[in-house]
């Protein structure tokens, strides 16, 4: 099972990467990605849909929102090569979960430790709003990424979207939830035996330069992710 789950994985993948069912975000990705940042005028930018990333076997599932316009967006990779990426690459280093601390592009090294991260949106949104539309459109990425990550047991939310975007992926496999709130720090158990849920802030600039977020609060959330799947035997392989 342990490679069936990475070459579906890979398969995945490479649908993600083609995908234009969003005109706007694929006119937004491209322009960014031609115009580019003068910090970074000598990289070649993705500037396309960006794939999760990380362990097949992953007991833990790390929703954000989408690619950031000069991190996933220039590096090809979720969380990398921005403040983004590197306040949760670092949180998630020292509760074990990362190899390193750091993220700056694809080939840096950074290997995932029992966790997978993905996105709602799989294209840096202008303003990082996404429509409604688009985000339905690509609910059926991180549907197929949860019916493939079968052994995730816990999922961490980085944001409102995330948290909306997952629950609604939920019902979308049929499963019936009830009515939840957004917060930080909340942890729901839900139903179906689905994976409990741990909520956070994003760790966005706008959370984190103004205090919203710091990282004391973000490791917490990790720390409680690592309790939680400690707490529980580790499921044998497939």
């Amino acid at each position: 099972m342990p490679s069936s789950r990475r070459e579906a994985l890979r398969r995945l993948s490479e649908e993600i990467v083609v995908c234009k069912a969003c005109p706007r975000l694929v006119a937004w990705r491209e322009e960014v990605a031609r115009v580019k940042r003068c910090a970074y005028r000598d990289w070649e930018y993705w500037g396309r849909p960006v794939p999760g990333f990380g362990d097949p076997d992953a007991r833990l599932l790390i929703i954000g929102l989408a690619p950031g316009a000069h991190g996933a967006n220039r590096t090809g990779r979720m969380f990398t090569g921005d403040d983004s990426g590197a306040w949760l690459v670092r949180a998630l280093h020292r509760s074990g979960f990362a190899s390193q601390p750091i993220s700056e592009h694809r080939g840096d090294g950074l290997i995932l430790r029992d966790a997978y991260i993905t996105a709602i949106v799989r294209c840096v949104p202008p303003k990082n709003r996404p429509t409604a539309q688009e985000i339905a459109n690509c609910r059926p990425f991180l549907q197929r990424e949860i019916t493939i990550l079968g052994r995730v047991e816990v999922v961490v939310a980085l944001g409102r979207i995330a948290f909306d975007g997952y629950l609604a992926a939920l019902r979308g496999l049929g499963h019936s939830l009830p009515r939840l709130r957004f917060g930080h720090a909340v942890h729901y158990l839900l139903p179906d035996g689905l994976p409990q849920l741990l909520v956070s802030y994003h760790p966005s600039r706008q959370n984190t330069q103004t205090g919203r977020l710091t990282e004391a609060m973000l490791d917490d959330i990790f720390a409680q992710a690592r309790a939680l799947l400690d707490a529980k035997p580790t499921m044998s392989v497939e």
